[in-house]
């Protein structure tokens, strides 16, 4: 019998209101290279020492964890996977700016303590008592996807009932400088922003879930023959056929290469089918794909796409939508197939 695996919750903070689905309705719009998240008021979830203490992306991580738990009535899952392209970035320039002033004489422990990037789940999982698998996966914008397909498995395996899954990234303005020179970043591409996104997986069917994980394929540098192929199979396992997949959300951040590279696979793969685009309302992160599965699911819950999702901005809000499938791919390397379906189907 095949094992299901469902969203059964997911909260966000990110360049949109955060912990809250209002971009559905009322997405905030931007015109800058860099939009930082929008933070929500910390005061009113940790105490004022944790406020202090934590930096931006653990404040992030620890609140989205804390909420998925508690929408999803679980106090601590059976394992806490963590995707992150590049961690705590944050911490690890404090900590390497004081080795440059001070040297290695005066430095604080805890700036170089929060700088490692499995720190993300190590907190969460002390925060919530789990003892139980613990994974942090880095692999630049491959990152969330190794983590959701790590849950996937183990949760098809049977070795874990709920999975915490996360995609976590920051960006500093010195950070955000270095990339602009090694990308060469145009003007009118899309802007850069940080990402904080839980969600937790289970297999067993649960009331108002968000959605169903059909599949998830990964891949290096792949052809056309083997993306198809990959398509075709996943689609025969999940009991769909092509013609029902409502739309394809893409991860096309607006900059000249990505575009063609986008257009170019598209046109092969999926020549008849809308495409949506995501980063223009939540920005491009290392860890973006999250963002990308966590507005697909609300889409897929809601069964209701916004028109202003849609890369074509004439084209008028879909209702109905059951299924959609997500593609993603970074310097034309690296590339992700997820296939979504509503818990209805």
């Amino acid at each position: 019998m095949q094992q299901n695996i469902y969203i059964s919750a997911a909260k966000q903070i990110s360049a949109q209101s955060p912990l809250s689905d209002d971009w559905v309705e009322h997405p905030l719009l931007y015109g800058e290279s860099f939009v930082p998240a929008i933070d929500p008021d910390y005061r009113q979830y940790f105490p004022p020492n944790a406020v202090r203490r934590l930096g931006k992306i653990l404040k992030r991580a620890l609140l989205v964890s804390r909420q998925v738990m508690d929408e999803a009535g679980i106090n601590s899952p059976d394992a806490i996977i963590t995707g992150t392209g590049f961690g705590c970035i944050e911490n690890t320039e404090i900590f390497l700016d004081a080795m440059l002033k001070e040297g290695e004489a005066y430095l604080k422990p805890t700036h170089f303590m929060q700088s490692t990037h499995n720190t993300i789940s190590s907190l969460i999982a002390i925060d919530c008592g789990c003892h139980g698998y613990n994974m942090t996966y880095s692999h630049k914008a491959l990152s969330f996807e190794c983590a959701l397909l790590d849950a996937f498995v183990r949760l098809k395996n049977g070795e874990a009932t709920n999975v915490l899954a996360g995609g976590h990234d920051e960006l500093t303005p010195h950070f955000h400088t270095l990339l602009q020179r090694l990308e060469r970043m145009e003007a009118g591409t899309a802007f850069r922003s940080e990402t904080a996104v839980g969600m937790m997986l289970t297999n067993r069917h649960v009331q108002n879930a968000l959605c169903r994980i059909d599949g998830i394929e990964t891949f290096y540098r792949p052809n056309d023959r083997q993306l198809k192929q990959a398509l075709d199979r996943m689609l025969a396992y999940a009991g769909y056929r092509y013609d029902e997949i409502d739309a394809v959300m893409t991860g096309c951040n607006g900059m000249p290469a990505d575009e063609q590279a986008y257009d170019c696979r598209c046109t092969k793969l999926f020549p008849d089918k809308k495409r949506l685009r995501y980063k223009r309302l939540f920005g491009d992160s290392f860890t973006s794909s999250a963002l990308g599965v966590y507005a697909a699911a609300t889409c897929l819950r809601r069964r209701h796409i916004p028109a202003h999702l849609f890369e074509e901005q004439t084209q008028d809000a879909l209702d109905g939508a059951t299924c959609l499938l997500l593609y993603h791919l970074s310097e034309n390397k690296t590339h992700s197939l997820i296939l979504l379906s509503s818990c209805g189907n």
